[in-house]
């Protein structure tokens, strides 16, 4: 889930222009969304006082973060645009920032990652919550596909360096705190987790070819299965992902995250291990699009 943030961007046993159209300036979102909607009914239960949290869910939290530790130590990561925004801006906080357009939603694809994004903040917003999503990812716990996603998502100019820099963040040593095998898979009997969710993006810093985007993330990360002791877990996190416009596409140059904002928890009820990893198996991901 991070990467970063990734996941994400973030210990036991078991375990961010084609067909894509603006509305002007309306820097508005539409998410996707699969035919239906189902109540899920697996999140975990939340406790008022975070300070209290059990040493598993600290844990769980901590490796959300792992790729995003990882792609901030890279240097020039920590951006956050807090010089305000320019250009179009997107930076009002106002609720209708991220209201339903009607804009069509981008159709090309790079590998499995959507991509075509338009070349104004509303396409650099739709990529950065699209880049997240992959970055946070369970399959950034294998080497073929995690180079396949930087591929898809970062500027050439720095693929290397992220490549290089999450290589060793992606060890065996943390293979092992979650629970997997040494190669980052799967143990047998086991349903490995880790998605990340985009709730809002806004623009931070613009100009024609370099945006500066926030994407404010929930995410999970755990082994479901009978026996685990790394549960699934929820995470909340902003991600800040540089964007340049490169060859016809925006594409990640930096990337960073920090905890929150994140909600008071509620009282829903745990589901069981075999819930959580019918729920991952049976509902898919989102494409979104501004």
């Amino acid at each position: 889930m991070s990467l970063d943030d990734e996941n994400g961007y973030g210990s036991g046993s078991g375990r961010t222009d084609d067909g894509y159209s603006t509305i002007g300036g309306t820097r508005q979102t539409r998410t996707r969304l699969p035919d239906g909607e189902g109540s899920d009914g697996y999140s975990t239960p939340r406790r008022p006082a975070r300070s209290s949290r059990s040493l598993v869910t600290v844990v769980g939290v901590v490796v959300l973060l792992i790729a995003a530790i990882a792609f901030a130590n890279m240097g020039g990561g920590g951006k956050d645009g807090s010089g305000g925004g320019s250009g179009n801006g997107g930076s009002k906080p106002d609720s209708s920032s991220t209201a339903a357009t009607g804009t069509k939603p981008v159709d090309g694809k790079n590998g499995t990652i959507a991509s075509g994004f338009a070349h104004d903040d509303q396409g650099a917003q739709s990529a950065a919550a699209n880049y997240s999503v992959a970055l946070g990812s369970a399959e950034m716990f294998d080497k073929t596909k995690r180079d396949s996603i930087l591929n898809a998502v970062i500027a050439p100019s720095a693929v290397n360096g992220f490549r290089t820099t999450l290589d060793q963040a992606y060890s065996a040593g943390l293979f092992t705190n979650l629970g997997l095998n040494d190669d980052g898979s799967t143990p047998a009997g086991f349903t490995f987790i880790s998605r990340t969710t985009p709730i809002g993006t806004k623009v931070t810093k613009s100009s024609t070819d370099q945006v500066t985007v926030e994407v404010w993330c929930t995410g999970l990360i755990g082994l479901a299965g009978e026996g685990s002791t790394n549960p699934v877990t929820d995470g909340w996190f902003t991600i800040t992902m540089e964007l340049q416009w490169v060859s016809g596409d925006w594409k990640a140059v930096t990337h960073s995250q920090k905890d929150g904002p994140a909600p008071v928890g509620s009282d829903t009820r745990a589901s069981s291990a075999d819930e959580i990893a019918g729920a991952v198996n049976g509902f898919g991901g989102f494409t979104y699009a501004r």
